[in-house]
């Protein structure tokens, strides 16, 4: 159809075919055939694949509500986003900042694109993941630049294009690989300044001028009230549900968005422990804290799979914890990450994407370790796989009798995916994301709330109460 080639200027996600192979199993998998047959499952999947590699129609930002009412928030966004579009043309200054539905404390704006926008003959060859974020309205910075032509200055008009497998050369003066055009701009370093000198360049080499898709860059905007975040990141912090005075553990916490929206709806009252193995990570949670003017998180560089204390008479604040420590625990796990999108290319092995799944058991011991009796757990992934989402869920319910599925609230996404063997009141109360089932209905003429809770990335959450 004429939209889906609209739609489609990305080709599918490129993946190593034994990934492709497991993922194609996974979502024609005898369940799923059975209940919708072979043609409808394998049109999800192509439209899984195409979708990965192309962004939301949307950008999400979620507002500090702890500190200005949504309206506030929205107007000082206005003011701001007006004052970085004055250079534009007045056509594409038409910003609609829209509240969700049924999030309070989420802010919807639409991106526009993919635009005709035309490529020159000058070129700059960034990384996978800096043009990634170009497609979701980032400018491209210095370290993120591969190739550039061997003249380059700064002011020069040039096309920007995203390696895709990896391939690039830094340093390169061109590049013929696989790669794909995410838009023009104007060069902000000489190209010796980004490639020729002893210290790494640092700041915004090219500042996107005519990008594909376009979307507000929110690089430095009103950093204590609005904080980009994938919708279903934000789902997550509500289904958990905090409440202030309560005492909770963010497992796998860094960069720390959803531990500072934890903070935040539980008005800073009470105890947000966050942990990551990744020391650098702990001062992005630290500084994301303080930005948002929430005192009630305390980060720990530590290994959550360790975090039970067999020592009861334990007496340091940090971890490892006593058992039964937590009101409430977020396990946001490591994982293979087919959710994310834009991704044009995941070069992993099959190996790689299925080496999450052991490491996701051993935290979910940890945390139901952790959790006390009558608490809730939030299990959650950003990924589209059975053996990550599903799967566990049915292990966990089977290895922890204690454990009971939980309606969650808000429930936006679609229920669980067929495959695991599990009935269908469970699956009801799952909450899988899944942007391949309304691929083609998100069309850009339906109100923005409406498609809001389709076109998101690939992400999964389950919900469990401690009997």
């Amino acid at each position: 159809s004429s939209r889906e080639e609209k739609m489609s200027v990305f080709p599918q996600i490129y993946l190593k075919p034994e990934v492709t192979e497991y993922l194609k199993s996974v979502f024609l998998n005898k369940e799923v055939v059975a209940a919708v047959g072979q043609q409808e499952a394998e049109s999800r999947f192509q439209k899984l694949l195409t979708c990965l590699s192309h962004p939301p129609s949307y950008t999400c930002v979620r507002a500090s509500t702890h500190l200005a009412s949504l309206d506030e928030i929205r107007h000082k966004l206005e003011e701001e986003l007006k004052n970085q579009m004055c250079s534009l043309s007045a056509e594409e200054v038409s910003l609609q900042i829209v509240p969700h539905p049924q999030i309070p404390d989420v802010l919807l704006l639409p991106v526009n694109g993919p635009r005709p926008v035309k490529q020159l003959s000058s070129e700059v060859v960034v990384g996978a993941q800096c043009g990634s974020a170009v497609l979701r309205g980032a400018h491209v910075f210095a370290p993120g630049i591969l190739a550039s032509p061997k003249h380059m200055k700064v002011g020069d008009l040039i096309s920007v294009f995203s390696d895709l497998e990896g391939k690039c050369t830094r340093g390169a003066t061109s590049f013929q690989g696989s790669r794909v055009f995410v838009g023009n701009g104007v060069a902000e370093m000489d190209r010796s300044s980004i490639f020729c000198t002893d210290e790494p360049a640092k700041g915004i080499g090219v500042r996107m001028v005519e990008p594909l898709y376009q979307s507000p860059s929110f690089d430095g905007v009103l950093p204590h009230l609005a904080f980009l975040q994938n919708l279903p990141s934000v789902v997550v912090g509500h289904v958990l549900g905090p409440r202030p005075g309560e005492r909770i553990l963010d497992m796998c916490a860094a960069p720390g968005g959803k531990t500072c929206h934890i903070a935040a709806l539980m008005g800073d009252q009470g105890e947000v422990v966050a942990l990551d193995r990744i020391r650098n990570k702990i001062d992005r949670i630290h500084q994301n804290a303080q930005k948002l003017h929430l005192r009630c998180v305390k980060a720990y560089c530590f290994n959550s799979t360790q975090a039970v204390s067999s020592d009861p008479a334990q007496t340091i604040e940090g971890p490892p914890f006593p058992p039964e420590s937590f009101d409430r625990v977020l396990l946001d796990a490591p994982c293979s990450g087919l959710g994310k999108r834009p991704n044009m290319a995941n070069t992993w092995s099959l190996k790689e994407i299925c080496s999450y799944s052991p490491l996701q058991r051993k935290l979910f011991h940890a945390a139901v370790q952790l959790l006390k009796r009558g608490g809730v757990l939030v299990y959650s992934t950003c990924t589209v796989t059975l053996a990550e989402n599903e799967e566990q869920v049915a292990w966990a319910l089977n290895a922890f009798p204690c454990l009971m599925l939980q309606p969650q609230e808000p429930h936006i996404g679609a229920e669980g995916m067929l495959g695991a063997g599990l009935t269908p009141e469970q699956l009801r109360l799952l909450q899988r994301f899944s942007p391949e089932l309304s691929w083609d209905q998100t069309e850009m003429t339906s109100p923005l709330p409406c498609r809001a809770g389709r076109d998101t990335i690939g992400f999964f959450i389950a919900k469990f109460l401690k009997n």
